[in-house]
């Protein structure tokens, strides 16, 4: 899992660099796109540790995991990775605030799940997201995610686990 570049018509997935720390910050900083991601907003130096950790996963080839950048700008972020709520591999990603409402989350959805289908062989990939999130839940229904279930967390939110299987998907890699 060496996390090759990936390219869309107008996002490229690569490799984080040392100097995307300050743009990989302000996007988990922005709680409008940091209210999806994990537990929420994080302290700044979380999310400073958290980007060093990227360095980690590259070193060990855990998972592959991206910036996701529109020209040189980092507008993103993006990973295909095991999980266990699914028992296979789910897709994460984000995107700036700025970057919303312009059709590039279906771009980096798609160059997602093709990438597992193809690159990992995979029959299905997952995806996790708050209930309330309705652009992405819209989004990944688009484009052929199917609702499996519900997950009750810990603060009374509600977790949407959603699968696309290969034979549903409708785009050629």
């Amino acid at each position: 899992m060496t996390s090759p570049m990936l390219h869309t018509e107008r996002l490229v997935l690569s490799r984080y660099t040392r100097e995307d720390e300050g743009a990989f910050v302000a996007l988990f900083r922005d709680e409008r796109v940091s209210r999806w991601m994990g537990d929420g907003p994080c302290s700044e130096a979380e999310d400073r540790a958290l980007f060093h950790r990227v360095f980690d996963v590259y070193a060990e080839d855990r998972f592959d995991v991206w910036g996701v950048r529109q020209g040189p700008e980092l507008i993103g972020h993006a990973e295909i990775k095991p999980t266990e709520v699914a028992g296979g591999y789910e897709i994460i990603y984000a995107l700036a605030y700025s970057s919303w409402k312009k059709g590039l989350g279906t771009e980096l959805v798609r160059v997602l799940a093709g990438y597992g289908f193809d690159r990992h062989g995979l029959e299905a990939v997952h995806a996790t997201v708050a209930e309330l999130n309705v652009a992405s839940l819209s989004l990944l229904a688009r484009l052929g995610f199917q609702r499996v279930k519900e997950i009750s967390e810990q603060d009374g939110s509600v977790t949407v686990l959603l699968t696309l299987h290969r034979r549903d998907w409708p785009f050629p890699s």
